[in-house]
């Protein structure tokens, strides 16, 4: 009665503790006085000297036994680590978990071979499987314990790319590595620590083909970041950075006609942005506002549609209000503090010419001043502060 008031999913778990082990092929060793003990496959004590542990090994390998050699290869790195024949091991035992399917060990196993052997003949074959694991994973492979997701598989990619970018700075699969880091941070949303990682394949590899597919993605990112809004303003200036200098350094890219039509997006981008805050300000009757955005749009896209609308609402605004409420408030403030106009000098009757005309060069001849070029309320320009010259000290005086 109480099995039947347990949850289905309780019930199943324990079948699957209780018929585990069954399906599994497993050593009993018997020792004295502590009964017997059940080995996993390859967890059988191997025995012998180095070169008869490789020997074991090799047998088992060729033979179809990996357990045995796994267990053969990993007692050499464990007893004999500064053993000729270690470095060999090692790899050996990283290539018989890659072939049973267990990745997770594999790639360590060749992080051991490439960090402590790595004057090992099979360096490179290591940091070659390493960047074989870590594109698997790259690809989507998941990693799970017992059905579990346990990490992400774009973090152990990240790992593996980062180890071969470590231990071998100048290698073959060095810049693809550091590419794929980039890759896995931003399939994981990271967008800055993408940008830092394809960043550095153009820094550190630009010569390498892959350089030219990272600088394009950096400018593919912030162009994605200023479409989702988050900093759409910075995001796009970036993205426009990006692709130009992508134009200037890869002009025989086969995604040149790409880049400059995100250029061109951008630019439209920028324009319809422009264009709403202005028609956002218009009804606000903020008018000195909207015809500030409006001649943006105007600059940005003369003769497009949106130019000519923007040119048109202008010219509305000016008959509507004047020039006078539409110019910035530093040159109307400017404006204000002109010294008007004196009165014409007229002189006294007989003096001067029999016209009246105003003498030449007296007060009333002065056409009015214009107003300053800078608003006199703000602290003057860099270029007429006191003390801003390019003229020499004065020598002293005698």
């Amino acid at each position: 009665m109480r099995l039947r008031r347990l949850y289905p999913p309780v019930i199943l778990l324990l079948c699957c503790v209780i018929i585990a082990p069954l399906g599994r092929a497993e050593s009993v060793i018997f020792k004295p006085a502590k009964g017997a003990k059940a080995l996993g496959a390859g967890e059988e004590p191997v025995s012998g000297t180095a070169q008869q542990l490789f020997q074991i090994g090799q047998d088992a390998e060729n033979s179809g036994d990996l357990g045995r050699a796994q267990s053969a290869y990993k007692a050499i790195v464990r007893k004999y680590r500064k053993d000729t024949l270690a470095g060999a091991a090692a790899y050996n035992y990283a290539r018989v978990m890659e072939r049973r399917g267990d990745d997770l060990k594999a790639a360590a196993a060749y992080k051991v071979v490439v960090e402590e052997y790595p004057r090992s003949r099979h360096f490179d074959d290591a940091i070659e499987a390493q960047f074989r694991i870590g594109e698997t994973y790259l690809a989507g492979k998941k990693m799970k314990l017992l059905g579990i997701p346990v990490r992400t598989a774009m973090e152990r990619a990240t790992e593996i790319f980062a180890t071969i970018v470590r231990t071998a700075p100048y290698g073959r699969y060095t810049a693809r590595a550091q590419f794929d880091i980039g890759r896995a941070t931003e399939k994981q949303g990271n967008t800055e620590a993408a940008v830092a990682a394809y960043q550095a394949v153009v820094e550190k590899f630009p010569d390498d083909p892959i350089a030219a597919d990272a600088q394009y993605q950096i400018g593919y990112l912030w162009l994605t970041a200023a479409r989702s809004g988050v900093r759409d303003a910075k995001a796009a200036a970036n993205a426009r950075t990006a692709f130009e200098d992508f134009l200037l350094r890869y002009p025989k890219s086969e995604k040149v006609a790409q880049a400059r039509e995100n250029l061109r997006k951008l630019e439209q981008k920028q324009t319809t942005d422009s264009f709403q805050i202005a028609k956002f300000y218009d009804k606000q009757k903020n008018y000195r506002a909207a015809v500030i955005y409006y001649n943006d749009v105007i600059r940005q896209q003369p003769g497009s549609i949106e130019g000519d609308r923007a040119k048109k609402r202008v010219d509305e605004l000016r008959a509507k209000v004047g020039d006078g409420m539409l110019q910035p408030a530093a040159l109307t403030a400017a404006t204000a503090r002109a010294p008007k106009p004196s009165m014409p000098f007229q002189p006294p009757p007989g003096e001067g010419s029999n016209s009246g005309t105003p003498m030449r060069g007296s007060p009333g001849s002065a056409a009015p001043l214009p107003p300053p070029e800078y608003d006199e309320s703000l602290p003057p320009p860099a270029s007429m502060a006191p003390g801003d010259t390019t003229a020499p000290e004065p020598s002293p005086t005698p």
